[in-house]
């Protein structure tokens, strides 16, 4: 096997202390990249700290938007490798508190690209995560790369702005940089209890009915986490070839499936006879009913394929929150 272009590679992963990040940050790890994280205050309690990731990187306290200390990471660590993941990523918290959002996704972006910017020629790879979200509302399915970025609800339009902010910095500067738009990315370790796939795991594993917050039908794009980093790390490595500068590629399975459905398959993994509680159609959650990638390009471009299908990546996620939360006290189970 060739060795991996991060191996010894210094690589900054902002949000590397997240749900996504600390998985892409064990992998680059394990590819033997040195890792540097930024970290704002204490650890988040996510499996970052609890499987003890942070002890086989440097962390460095700051925050999204601090833009002395990402020059002083840039330079100081001679980094040739970005993965910006940094965000606030619950659409409900986005709806309620829209200028938080919009200061660590958008601001947090170009706060940055724009640091990454003196070191010219020394930056190699510079990945941006943007998101599925930030296509808005279409009337064709599935979004392809060359639809129109016409978000409207907060969180998407964060979404957005950085996707567009990321591309003018390739383009107007000539930065090797490259966008991610993601399927709805699930695992173990995510502990945004708001998620649909870690809140029924958890009331499973307690013996309880899951609580669908709609009525059921909204329609997503899942992808399991590790087919995630897998599609970070390529497009990360499609950067030494310039014609790939400013890109941004879809990453998904290609066909939507249900809350409910997702629910139903999480019951059948947990092995309990529990149905779940349907809530109804809220008005208040801003969100688009259905949405799916058209995958083909990085299908047929950079050849990533996802490995795991819906009913593997959810029996391994079921197996990951029972063996974290059944050792937990029911009141517990925020520290993952």
């Amino acid at each position: 096997m060739p060795a991996s272009p991060y191996a010894g590679l210094p690589v900054l992963v902002t949000g590397g202390q997240g749900f996504i990040g600390s998985w892409l940050v064990e992998r680059l790890l394990d590819e033997g990249a040195r890792v540097i994280v930024p970290c704002r205050g204490r650890l988040a309690a996510s499996r970052f700290r609890t499987e003890g990731i942070y002890r086989r990187c440097t962390v460095v306290q700051g925050g999204i938007g601090d833009r002395e200390m990402y020059a002083r990471i840039l330079r100081g660590h001679d980094v040739r490798a970005v993965f910006h993941l940094a965000a606030q990523p619950i659409v409900g918290i986005a709806n309620r508190s829209p200028h938080g959002t919009f200061e660590a996704n958008i601001r947090g972006t170009y706060t940055l690209l724009d640091a990454c910017l003196d070191r010219p020629g020394r930056l190699e790879r510079i990945v941006v995560a943007s998101s599925d979200h930030a296509y808005g509302p279409h009337d064709e399915m599935p979004y392809r790369e060359d639809y129109a970025l016409q978000a409207e609800f907060p969180y998407d339009v964060s979404k957005m702005c950085a996707d567009v902010i990321a591309r003018s910095y390739a383009d107007a500067y000539g930065m090797p940089v490259a966008i991610t738009r993601l399927a709805n990315v699930y695992g173990g370790g995510d502990p945004n209890w708001s998620r649909i796939v870690p809140d029924t795991a958890r009331a499973l594993i307690r013996g309880r009915r899951p609580v669908i917050r709609s009525d059921g039908t909204p329609e997503r794009d899942y992808l399991y986490v590790e087919d995630a980093v897998d599609a970070y790390l390529t497009i990360g490595r499609s950067l030494d070839d310039r014609a790939h500068w400013g890109k941004a590629w879809n990453a998904g399975h290609g066909h939507a499936v249900s809350v409910l459905e997702v629910v139903q398959r999480l019951v059948a993994v947990s092995g309990r006879e529990l149905e779940p509680e349907v809530l109804g159609k809220s008005a208040q959650l801003q969100e688009i009913d259905r949405q799916f990638l058209d995958s083909a390009t990085i299908r047929r471009e950079l050849g990533w394929e996802p490995r795991w299908d819906l009913d593997r990546g959810l029996e391994k996620t079921y197996a990951w929150y029972e063996r974290k939360l059944s050792a937990q006290p029911v009141a517990a189970g925020a520290a993952l």
